[in-house]
């Protein structure tokens, strides 16, 4: 599945790009695993269409892949990925004692493929490659790596995440022991099992103007509609020591990825400050969003990274949208607090690439408004009218005892 979304270089504009998961194993002469993969991918392709004029493709490693041509040695192995029209992405692994790692990784696109590279005047088969730093991983380990792996060369940005692989597998299944890259390591500020609670905050950050809002969308291949859609503004307060900061995401600014699934469904929206990951979980009923994972890169200081995955808010049937235009604060953890303005997400059940009727927010919802108004407004009233009835009473008995 190849997803393309064109944008032009003088316009600079960062369309979103698509994400799947993509499995494979390798399995010996003996018919025994040897290789093993579960890993993202994706590709942003700049190609000429014209005199002095590109275009830039986006597109990802899919789902079906052949691993023909993959080949597992005692010290050598190589995990070669094809797909599409003559397509391939190839690993190389070398292996000493007591560690392995990866060497190099070729991409080879086909610029004649005109489902990828529409209108492009070359129909060269190209090649490009990294030598990404997937190093040290223990023999009958697996690496792991959920950050983002970026490798840029040339015309050429490939970026891996959510990694799992294993080369030289000894013992014919895959280890339940993990080599974790460095990426993952960075300390993290864990939340409290408590609920996440929603309030109106109108004067959160008065030094900063009311966030862009962006429209962010996720298709399971270039030829589907829109699976998962959200639009909205954000902002992000975070603390530094005893200081607290603000700062708002650009969508102009901003990669879109995500996955859509039966059960979760996940939107990550990555700028150069701000990664940001909204998992949301469905129960059959109704959905909800589930998990937050924020990491915010300030200008100065350590990155601040939260995490809560415990969190039951923005519910709503499947088959509907989720809507809040108000303001609302999400506090994350005690170091971190989300800001969202003119919110609308529709995580599963989207049809046609529009959103559902919206199940809108207390905040939003003038109909809860509306008897509380009367209410107060009719006991008002019977108040003026027992206050009136008790002074009446006072004179009609004070014109009794003159008498």
């Amino acid at each position: 599945m190849l997803v393309r979304c064109v944008f032009t270089l003088n316009l600079l504009k960062r369309e979103l790009h698509l994400s799947h998961t993509t499995e494979v194993s390798v399995n010996s002469t003996e018919n025994k695993l040897c290789l093993y993969a579960n890993l993202m991918v994706n590709f942003s392709v700049t190609y000429e269409v014209g005199v002095n004029k590109s275009e830039t493709v986006l597109f990802v490693l899919p789902e079906n892949v052949t691993t023909e041509g993959s080949t597992c040695k005692n010290t050598t192995s190589t995990l070669k990925l094809g797909f599409g029209d003559w397509h391939s992405w190839v690993v190389e692994f070398t292996k000493d004692n007591k560690t392995y790692q990866v060497d190099s990784i070729v991409f080879t696109y086909n610029l004649n493929d005109s489902s990828v590279f529409t209108n492009s005047t070359s129909n060269e088969t190209k090649s490009v490659t990294t030598k990404p730093r997937i190093t040290n991983v223990g023999v009958d380990t697996y690496y792991s790596c959920k950050s983002e792996n970026v490798q840029r060369v040339e015309s050429v940005t490939q970026t891996l995440y959510d990694v799992t692989l294993q080369a030289f597998v000894t013992n014919g299944s895959k280890s339940d022991t993990d080599t974790v890259c460095a990426a993952d390591l960075t300390s993290t500020t864990v939340a409290p099992t408590t609920t996440v609670t929603t309030t109106a905050a109108p004067t959160s950050t008065p030094t900063l103007p009311t966030p862009t809002t962006g429209n962010y969308s996720i298709a399971p291949d270039f030829n589907s509609t829109a699976c998962l859609m959200a639009t909205f503004g954000l902002r992000i307060g975070f603390k530094q020591g005893d200081k607290v900061e603000t700062i708002n995401l650009v969508p102009s600014a901003t990669n879109v990825s995500g996955a859509c699934g039966v059960n979760s469904s996940n939107l990550t929206l990555t700028s150069d400050t701000i990664k940001i990951m909204f998992t949301f979980s469905n129960d059959s009923k109704k959905f909800h969003l589930h998990a937050l994972n924020v990491t915010v890169k300030p200008a100065t200081g350590a990155a601040v990274v939260a995490v809560n995955t415990n969190m039951s808010i923005w519910a709503a049937a499947v088959g509907s949208s989720y809507m809040c235009n108000k303001e609302q604060t999400l506090t994350v953890t005690d170091t971190l607090t989300l800001y969202t303005f003119k919110l609308r997400v529709q995580p599963f059940g989207v049809e046609k690439g529009e959103f559902a009727t919206a199940h809108e927010c207390s905040l939003d919802d003038t109909s809860i408004l509306i008897p509380v108004i009367v209410g107060a407004a009719l006991a008002c009233l019977i108040l003026i009218v027992v206050i009136a009835y008790v002074i009446g009473r006072r004179k009609t008995y004070v014109g009794y005892q003159t008498l």
